[in-house]
């Protein structure tokens, strides 16, 4: 039996969504049914620890899902000597037109090839994160690739296992639904999601 397989029917069993990967969600669920239900009148997954302010002003932005991730990928990665902090979460309609416009209508290089709608980073399933060493960021690192299976370990995709852009600082979660979805089928699913106010992890 795949390793797959066997997350597969503990998250059946344990009544969460089925997608095979064993992230917060997954290890919240097993901890309430083998310790105690809840942590001080929360889910398990909802209680991971707050991690540092500039990155928390981030992920509370991004779906309640996804959020639980994003901590446990900072402290994940600080177990490992690793500081990282999320840099970006949530991007609305207006905020990604106008990081499409620098380079193209607007003063600046080009920071993304995503118009408005065309960024996972609208729908609440996205965030970006920095490397840091002694306070300072660093744009250019190994250590991303490392953080990046540690993500992944997670459950979560990773920007610099893509083959069309390379984004190494990217992290994102799919929701069981687009598992094996092209991106611009999902995409196109997740506009119109969000036009219907339809619940993305649904």
């Amino acid at each position: 039996m795949e390793i797959s397989d066997m997350i597969r029917a503990v998250q059946g069993a344990l009544n969460i969504q089925v997608d095979g990967r064993a992230g917060t969600e997954t290890w919240g669920a097993i901890y309430a049914s083998l310790v105690k239900p809840n942590i001080g009148g929360v889910p398990p997954e909802a209680a991971i620890s707050r991690v540092d302010a500039r990155s928390e002003s981030n992920i509370v932005t991004l779906r309640p899902q996804v959020q639980g991730l994003a901590r446990a990928l900072v402290q994940k990665a600080a177990a490992n000597g690793i500081v990282i902090k999320v840099l970006c979460g949530t991007r609305s309609y207006a905020e990604q037109d106008a990081l499409y416009a620098k380079g193209r209508t607007a003063p600046g290089p080009r920071v993304t090839n995503a118009r408005s709608g065309y960024s996972n980073h609208n729908f609440g399933i996205a965030f970006d994160i920095g490397v840091f060493s002694g306070g300072k960021f660093l744009s250019d690192s190994p250590k991303y690739k490392a953080v990046g299976v540690l993500g992944m370990e997670l459950g979560l995709e990773w920007g610099g296992n893509w083959t069309s852009i390379v984004d190494q600082p990217h992290f994102q979660l799919r929701p069981a639904w687009a598992v094996k979805v092209p991106e611009r089928e999902m995409l196109a699913e997740l506009r119109d999601r969000l036009a219907k106010d339809v619940p993305v992890f649904v």
